[in-house]
């Protein structure tokens, strides 16, 4: 705890009074035109992996950047909430859904028993979907298209893709290379077919 409160005295005489002008412009409200939906892993940084400044991104993160279908047996969800209020309040223009190497909750879910003894991590992991692949880069894959299909079970997210106010995508980011791989609307979006794409020097303002 002792290194976060000094992480903290640092943003503060180091970082903060140099984007100044930022927090004054944010102070009162946001608008960010992007929501990424990634994992809780502590090896994750969307705005280190995006280059983003504060107030770029609406961020939502859980274990296995997992969203429930609307037909799930839940009366409320955190990440679900977030959507809608960063489609019908915020109104973003585009949702990512980052999924990652070596993931924890796609390895749960792929050996439900590994996870038996944590009753809350159990029930959280049968939102998963590793396609039935028993490799682990093909799971990661499957479940983040499996997130797609999940989100167009919800109108008001369908809804704004159909009028072309909102495009989803899904991205794998591998934690050793930095490269981050894309599956964007137009190579198939949540239901149709398509790879996941790298994003390179020269593709990059294209994917």
């Amino acid at each position: 705890m002792q290194e976060l409160k000094a992480g903290v005295h640092r943003y503060l005489t180091d970082v903060h009074p140099d984007k100044q002008p930022l927090f004054d412009s944010l102070a009162t409200g946001q608008s960010p035109s992007v929501m990424f939906i990634t994992c809780a892993d502590s090896r994750i940084d969307p705005s280190l992996i995006t280059q983003t400044e504060p107030g770029d991104l609406f961020v939502a993160r859980n274990a296995g950047n997992i969203i429930p279908a609307s037909d799930a047996d839940l009366s409320a969800e955190g990440t679900v909430a977030s959507v809608e209020y960063a489609v019908s309040a915020l109104q973003v223009s585009h949702i990512v859904v980052c999924g990652h190497a070596d993931c924890g909750a796609v390895k749960a879910a792929m050996n439900p028993v590994s996870a038996s003894e944590m009753a809350q991590v159990s029930a959280w992991i049968d939102h998963a979907d590793t396609g039935g692949h028993s490799d682990l880069s093909a799971a990661i894959e499957a479940n983040v298209m499996a997130q797609l299909r999940n989100l167009m079970s919800y109108d008001f997210v369908s809804d704004a893709v159909e009028t072309g106010t909102l495009t989803l995508a899904g991205w794998v980011y591998d934690i050793a290379t930095g490269m981050v791989r894309v599956r964007a609307a137009e190579t198939g979006g949540a239901n149709g077919s398509g790879t996941f794409t790298p994003i390179t020097a020269t593709a990059g303002s294209s994917q």
